[in-house]
């Protein structure tokens, strides 16, 4: 069983930071990756940013590019989201993912909330 914990989330205004943490346990894999996907209210759930364990490559969406950085803690099993720059348009429930890349089976954290004021 894998768990994965989520936390960081809150209230900023625009153009502050958030950053967000989450933490995976349980089991391990050979190859994998962690990352972050959101979903606004009324609209489905998309990817933000993801890094592969091995090697440390980061992908992100282009709505983050430059703002956000994904960045990771191999002793602790941990990957954070940076988040720079925030506008109101980054209001969402933020989950962590953890992909397994020999199955592609995905884990998925409980989400945390993060809501940007104008």
């Amino acid at each position: 069983q894998v768990q994965v914990v989520e936390s960081g989330g809150g209230l900023m205004q625009a153009g502050g930071s958030l950053r967000l943490s989450c933490a995976a346990s349980g089991r391990t894999f050979s190859r994998f990756s962690m990352g972050w996907y959101r979903q606004a209210p009324g609209k489905e759930r998309v990817f933000v940013a993801t890094i592969y364990w091995s090697g440390g490559s980061t992908y992100y969406a282009d709505s983050v590019k430059g703002r956000f950085t994904i960045f990771r803690d191999n002793a602790k099993n941990t990957v954070y989201l940076q988040m720079n720059s925030l506008k109101s348009e980054d209001t969402a429930i933020y989950y962590c993912n953890v992909r397994d890349l020999g199955t592609s089976r995905d884990y998925w954290g409980q989400g945390t909330q993060v809501t940007v004021s104008s």
